[in-house]
């Protein structure tokens, strides 16, 4: 079941990770670094190709009130994706480090989709929740779970709301 199927919980950003699909882990070795990576995140409908090659997983963090949905893509839209993200990127891209990963994105083939939802409470309206967005959500589960899933694969992190790759 998606996230989005929840009630409780509210969509608010997505973030991307680029990278080889030769790189793309199996279903097991995704559950062992996120199950690494912090011991307070619960798993859900975890999914596997034939092969057993990772396909999407919810994480659920309670304590930080906050949920993600990932799942993988590739083929030539994840090309075409990561060719726009290098147009849009390239004119602020000033730093070193920030310009080799640029140039690395028109060539990734694959990519995982980060879909951070917050978790609202069931006396939170909706005005309420906007209100209460920073003071609830912490965005650690999401930054923690972005850093593991980029050293796994060697790819680049990607949040085009701010145009930021990480």
């Amino acid at each position: 079941m998606s996230t989005f199927e929840r009630g409780e919980y509210k969509w608010r950003e997505t973030y991307f990770v680029l990278f080889d699909s030769g790189k793309r882990p199996s279903l097991k070795k995704m559950e062992r670094v996120l199950r690494n990576v912090g011991d307070h995140f619960e798993f859900s409908d975890a999914r596997a190709d034939k092969d057993g090659r990772f396909e999407s997983i919810t994480v659920l963090a309670p304590d930080d009130y906050a949920a993600l949905d990932i799942s993988y893509e590739s083929g030539e839209e994840v090309l075409e994706q990561g060719a726009a993200f290098f147009q849009e990127l390239k004119s602020s891209a000033t730093e070193p480090d920030e310009r080799v990963k640029l140039a690395r994105l028109p060539k990734c083939d694959a990519r995982f989709d980060l879909l951070h939802f917050e978790h609202m409470t069931a006396s939170e309206a909706p005005a309420e929740a906007d209100d209460e967005f920073d003071e609830m959500l912490d965005p650690s589960a999401l930054l923690i779970v972005l850093d593991a899933l980029v050293e796994l694969t060697g790819g680049v992190g990607v949040d085009p709301q701010s145009g930021t790759l990480l």
